[in-house]
């Protein structure tokens, strides 16, 4: 069967390579020797496609996979290699193009395509309680009104500079006295 990458069939390919990696979680239990591993599943598989376009449909089939590399949205891709993994929509994560020296109408190329995992929804929160929504207000208001007072208390302070200036010097003397 011959790659797809959407509605590009990949003329050529001399490399086709999966990269799939469990994801493990290792927890150390505290005074002991061993650990667990907690299996998380697994993270994208990774693709890599390379591979000859010759002839004169090649810069045709070029262009298509450059729009599709611009694009950035997912395509569908069909190989008899993938065909287990269930692996149904890719993002091109990388392409690689050069022109062969010394052969007309012949580049190489190289796509390094990622598995595309549909987002997860994030859960619908509910909305607050009434109960605990009014007392958020009622403190909140309270904080309001609060804050109304600083002013005054701001002002209110310069009568005990005065009489607190030399407080720290009276109670190390105090203390070392005391000590003595």
């Amino acid at each position: 069967m011959r790659p797809m990458l959407d509605d590009i069939p990949l003329p050529q390919v001399q490399t086709l390579k999966l990269r799939d990696i469990r994801a493990l979680a290792e927890h150390r239990a505290p005074g002991m020797d061993g650990s667990y591993c907690q299996n998380m599943g697994r993270h994208a598989t990774s693709i890599l496609v390379a591979g000859v376009a010759s002839g004169r449909d090649a810069k045709d089939t070029l262009e298509k996979l450059t729009a599709t590399f611009d694009a950035g949205a997912p395509v569908s891709f069909i190989s008899d290699i993938v065909a287990d993994a269930e692996i149904e929509n890719v993002l091109i994560d990388d392409f690689r193009l050069r022109e062969v020296a010394g052969k007309p109408d012949r580049y190489a190329y190289a796509l390094v395509l990622r598995e595309y995992q549909e987002p997860v929804e994030p859960e619908a929160v509910g909305l607050l309680d009434n109960d605990i929504l009014s007392e958020a207000q009622s403190l909140t208001d309270d904080l309001i009104d609060g804050l109304d007072l600083l002013p005054e208390f701001d002002t209110g302070l310069e009568r005990f500079v005065e009489p607190l200036t030399g407080l720290l010097t009276r109670l190390q003397a105090l203390n070392n006295t005391s000590n003595a």
